[in-house]
């Protein structure tokens, strides 16, 4: 990734960034065999997935709503994001015996 001008993140060496003009970026996360690419220009995400598949093995599932065990949430008309680890945090109680409650 560095070769196409993407920098790895020094507090996570899975996580790439690559910076353009007027705030513009693309953020491209790795993770064992999952990706997530995060940008506003529609038409650089899909030259990066196809730098991306002349290289390796991909398969484009759209619009990402989980990855690594976080699940995705968008407002897209409020332009809101939320991300959530609910049934990480429920699985963790669970196996420490620990009880929830409701706030």
């Amino acid at each position: 990734m560095c070769e196409q001008g993407y920098k790895k993140t020094t507090s996570d060496h899975c996580v790439f960034v690559k910076s353009f003009s007027n705030d513009d970026f693309i953020i491209l996360l790795l993770y064992v065999d999952d990706m997530l690419i995060i940008g506003k220009d529609v038409s650089k995400i899909k030259r990066l997935k196809k730098q991306l598949g002349e290289s390796f093995a991909t398969k484009d599932l759209g619009v990402a709503k989980q990855i690594v065990g976080i699940i995705i949430i968008r407002e897209r008309k409020e332009r809101k994001l939320w991300l959530s680890q609910e049934h990480y945090i429920k699985r963790c109680c669970r196996d420490s015996r620990c009880k929830m409650r409701k706030s």
